[in-house]
């Protein structure tokens, strides 16, 4: 009997730590749809209005779809490394260099990101940084933003509840 009982108090001393890690690090990985009545979206501009995620121990893989006034959608898809290196892209012809990271904290991940547009007056680029945290039952995913361009900020959070 004292066999059995020392060898559960082994195991969940076991599992402990590993449920802590799973803890640390919650999985953003599903389908996400914006919760437009909770966010942050301004008129006549292009919005986030569905992301999917797939996240692996290293890697972040997402195919964002970004939403004008007229429901027109507009998807794009990007492989990142989440050690903060550089990875670059072209969506619709615009070159993107991005770099993720991920807290050890909370688990949450962080998105900055330089993406240059080709106006009247020569390339202008557009920074952005965002923090992707899921709530602890893993239904909901918030995405806080800060964006900057020709002098402009825009802040702003977007609420995703989980689609799959």
């Amino acid at each position: 009997m004292k066999t059995k009982t020392n060898i559960l108090i082994i195991f969940f001393l076991l599992l402990l730590p590993l449920s802590f890690i799973n803890a640390q690090n919650p999985d953003l990985s599903g389908e996400w749809k914006l919760n437009k009545e909770k966010s942050t979206v301004a008129d006549a501009q292009l919005f986030l209005s569905k992301i999917t995620i797939q996240v692996k121990s290293d890697s972040l893989f997402t195919t964002r779809v970004y939403e004008n006034g007229n429901g027109e959608e507009y998807p794009f898809e990007e492989n990142l490394s989440l050690d903060g290196k550089d990875c670059k892209i072209v969506i619709y012809e615009i070159p993107r260099t991005s770099k993720a990271t991920r807290s050890a904290t909370d688990g949450s991940i962080m998105i900055a990101s330089s993406t240059t547009f080709n106006n009247g007056n020569g390339p202008e680029d557009m920074t952005a940084n965002e923090t992707w945290k899921m709530d602890n039952d893993g239904h909901f995913l918030t995405l806080t933003f800060n964006n900057k361009m020709s002098g402009n900020e825009m802040t702003g959070t977007y609420y995703f509840e989980k689609a799959k």
